[in-house]
């Protein structure tokens, strides 16, 4: 059943999502009951930016419909998940520079925990031969503000939706509406994303997404492992290949230090599904990331550890692609066709672990999809835009 949003109160702060809220409106379902919050920040460069709290005793999670529906912050059993920023967010779309001249004006908002990045395109900036900036780093959604935004309750199985509509339109142009549900369940110590993308112009058009889903301390830390279930693993660039040796450790926060990434495919199991694992060092909590490879079939891997101060992080991003210009993603046919009315649906599942042993299982589950030893690569020409 659709329930009604709570009341939205005022705030000149964002939540910090390690305390108690004292507020909210309770939503009663089979196996307890969820805490909705909705909280309108009034200063800064987050003034009038809107946060949806929902707290399961479980989860505590923010997401933001100002922002594209992303989800800014959670907290799961306890431990943040998340990444410290240096931009204090979250910033208001108003705010953001998109169409700077370098492309790069995406950074100016990005601070999230999983912020889509879409939905015309996603990747690096990409010029035409004049040098004018055809589409920005990352696209643009998630900085459009949600529409329609609205909650619902399953009752008989204790699930929370948050549903919200982004519309990436320009008349005569393109016409992408994306349908977004971030679901909560009593109990679990999962949020799961249910993504429905509908061409909803009358020719047919393509498009691209990617989840850049964004974790720092405490599970990322000096000694921290990424696990990838894929045969093979390629360094985007020279600065990734020397790192190659060592893709899967982490360094302790290191100023000055220059991003490496690294591409991946990986195989669905038997249920369609597929799994990467970011681990601690001693491996007894982590964040683990479920989707679907049938519609996100690839997957970056963004290392980061840099200073704290400015921004250690690492990324886990199933993609439609990889985060090229979108002009090379296209001529290796990697961005989706839709026809008219067509959809594309997008199914992913995050999971903050607490557990040793259920560490230890999501590692030998997503070692034996590999199918054995992965193997690295220096370059890919078909997954790797050409170093000059």
């Amino acid at each position: 059943m659709q329930v009604t949003l709570p009341e939205a109160v005022r705030s000149a702060t964002p939540p910090d999502l390690n305390q108690q809220l004292t507020f909210g409106t309770q939503f009663k379902v089979a196996a307890g009951e969820f805490l909705c919050s909705r909280i309108l920040l009034t200063t800064g460069a987050s003034r009038d930016v809107e946060l949806l709290i929902i707290d399961t005793g479980t989860v505590r999670a923010a997401i933001c419909p100002t922002r594209g529906m992303s989800l800014w912050k959670a907290n799961i059993q306890g431990t943040e998940i998340g990444w410290k920023s240096p931009v204090e967010g979250p910033v208001h779309p108003a705010h953001v520079a998109i169409d700077e001249g370098s492309g790069l004006g995406w950074l100016d908002g990005f601070d999230e925990l999983l912020v889509r990045c879409g939905m015309r395109s996603f990747g690096a900036p990409d010029f035409d031969a004049a040098g004018h900036l055809k589409f920005p780093l990352h696209g643009r959604a998630g900085n459009l503000p949600a529409r329609n935004v609205r909650i619902e309750i399953d009752e008989a199985h204790s699930l929370l939706h948050v549903i919200g509509e982004v519309h990436e339109t320009r008349f005569l142009q393109y016409n992408l509406r994306l349908t977004a549900k971030v679901t909560l369940s009593i109990g679990e110590d999962k949020i799961a994303i249910h993504d429905v993308v509908t061409n909803a112009g009358g020719t047919p058009t393509t498009m691209q997404m990617l989840y850049h889903i964004n974790i720092g301390a405490p599970v990322l830390e000096q000694g921290a492992t990424a696990h990838l279930g894929a045969p093979k693993i390629v360094a985007r660039n020279t600065r990734a290949v020397e790192g190659l040796h060592d893709w899967q450790t982490y360094l302790p926060p290191t100023p000055g230090y220059e991003e490496q990434v690294y591409f991946c495919a990986s195989p669905a199991d038997s249920s369609g599904w597929t799994k990467s694992l970011l681990a601690s060092r001693n491996g007894d909590r982590g964040v683990a990331v479920h989707y679907r490879p049938e519609s996100l079939p690839y997957f970056t891997l963004w290392k980061n550890t840099v200073a704290n101060s400015d921004g250690y992080v690492t990324g886990l991003e199933p993609g439609t692609g990889f985060p090229n210009p979108r002009s090379f993603e296209e001529e290796k046919g990697r961005v989706v066709k839709l026809a008219a009315g067509e959809s594309r649906e997008f199914l992913l599942v995050i999971e903050g672990v607490l557990s040793a042993a259920r560490i230890d299982k999501l590692k030998q589950e997503i070692a034996s999809q590999s199918g054995g030893a992965m193997t690295t690569k220096e370059f890919d020409a078909d997954w790797c835009v050409p170093r000059s």
